[in-house]
């Protein structure tokens, strides 16, 4: 485990072996910058299958298989099978969510619970729908947990998007749904579900109110001050201590997403052919979607902001491009042209290097080939600059996976059916991610 695995996985040991599930713990260190609920997750598979680093990784695992699941129930629901299909495997097999679940974070469970705090506020807003209050109480229930797992950030993208969309529908003056969404009850639900940790980590950790906005060495204000000013605020406005993180440029944090969406970025075109009006099921989800990704975007724009802060609105991309994919406008032919081109030429610059490192010496450890360039490592990628011609060297079966990975897309693409294209990339990217966890074993 690196650092910030090693972080989280030993405050759930700390918490299991001591008891107090309240207040989380590092070297006997109070540690109250994130919710508990992770914590919780982790220290329960600690007591269920044993302290093992693989045993960390179950909720991420979970998560990751249920988000999965879920992109594709929505398709379903709201578009067809297929594009369901489509929109799973999309989200499923994507760059981003494969990188950003190597590191032990809750995003992709809160990526999770966000999702279905969206789907269940549509649902309970359906002109017919037989059980809207179940719907309303499942996403409020959601966003109770949400906030258990990130914090306020868990109830501010789901609150948001629902608000523009009622906003963006004109429904925001319609009694009918109001009534809907059972607003009186729902906020009980959160407040059952997140208050009482709240209260009892601030009774706990006195201070309990401390009306100042400076933040500064050796100034313990409590748990209340550091948890929701310090953590939330301060850091929101690029002004918390101690400021152990970094950011990423604007223009770059946008562009990645390119990266992070990959294959299934290129087919976005086709995606703005369709009507995003509220008239039918499927125009409401897009329409809700886009807002979506707006709302994810817009406020880490103007936020302190990692990569992999926007992965909440991952299953929004993916429902809008199993839409478009399922539908084969004239802009998915050329999406899939460009990738199975992509994909040829990555192919075949694999099995280049590949071969001219063939015969290339490996002693040792791979460190002996690789150059430094810490001024990128605050990017997901950064590492990948210190690789140089010899290091492939020793990634020569992680270089021959990716080779016939990109094979596999760039033929599947060109000659396939169209329905079977789609299959073929994410057949591609299995075979790819799995060369990517080779390749770092191979660095670790």
């Amino acid at each position: 485990m690196d650092d910030v695995d090693a972080v989280q996985a030993q405050i759930a040991r700390n918490m299991l072996d001591s008891g107090d599930w309240v207040t989380a713990r590092l070297d006997g260190v109070k540690y109250l910058e994130k919710a508990p609920l992770w914590y919780w997750l982790i220290a329960i598979c600690f007591k269920l299958f044993g302290v093992h680093d693989w045993v960390a990784r179950i909720p991420v695992v979970l998560s990751a298989i249920l988000l999965g699941c879920l992109t594709y129930r929505i398709g379903k629901w709201a578009f067809s099978i297929e594009a369901g299909t489509y929109a799973g495997l999309a989200v499923s097999t994507c760059v981003g969510l494969f990188l950003f679940t190597r590191i032990l974070i809750p995003d992709v469970m809160l990526t999770l619970f966000i999702a279905v705090a969206l789907w269940a506020f549509l649902r309970a807003t359906q002109p017919v729908e037989p059980h809207p209050k179940l719907w309303a109480w499942t996403s409020a229930a959601a966003i109770g947990i949400g906030l258990l797992l990130k914090g306020l950030i868990a109830a501010v993208f789901p609150i948001g998007t629902a608000a523009v969309y009622l906003l963006v529908t004109g429904q925001c003056k319609n009694r009918t749904v109001w009534r809907s969404l059972h607003l009186r009850s729902g906020v009980f639900i959160v407040l059952a579900i997140a208050a009482p940790w709240h209260i009892v980590a601030t009774l706990r950790n006195p201070p309990y109110f401390v009306a100042t906005l400076h933040s500064g060495p050796g100034e313990y204000k409590g748990f209340f001050w550091f948890y929701f000013v310090n953590e939330h605020l301060l850091r929101f406005l690029n002004t918390r201590y101690p400021r152990d993180y970094n950011t990423v440029p604007r223009p770059l944090f946008w562009i990645l997403h390119l990266v992070w969406l990959f294959p299934c970025s290129l087919f976005l075109a086709s995606a703005l052919r369709f009507r995003y009006s509220p008239e039918d099921r499927a125009g409401r989800l897009r329409l809700l979607a886009v807002i979506w990704i707006g709302v994810v975007l817009i406020f880490f724009t103007f936020s302190t902001t990692q990569e992999y802060y926007s992965m909440p609105c991952y299953p929004a991309f993916a429902l809008l491009i199993g839409c478009a994919t399922a539908n084969r406008t004239n802009e998915h032919k050329w999406a899939v042209r460009a990738v199975s081109a992509i994909s040829g030429v990555a192919s075949a610059g694999a099995l280049g290097v590949l071969i001219t490192t063939w015969n290339l010496p490996h002693p040792g450890e791979i460190s002996r080939a690789l150059t430094q360039h810490p001024e990128a490592y605050s990017l997901s990628l950064g590492h990948m600059g210190d690789l140089t011609l010899s290091s492939f060297a020793y990634l020569r079966v992680p270089l021959a996976l990716a080779a016939l990975a990109f094979a596999i897309g760039a033929t599947g693409a060109f000659i396939l059916r169209p329905a079977m294209r789609y299959l073929s990339l994410a057949a591609m990217m299995v075979v790819l991610l799995h060369a990517s966890r080779l390749a770092m074993v191979t660095f670790d």
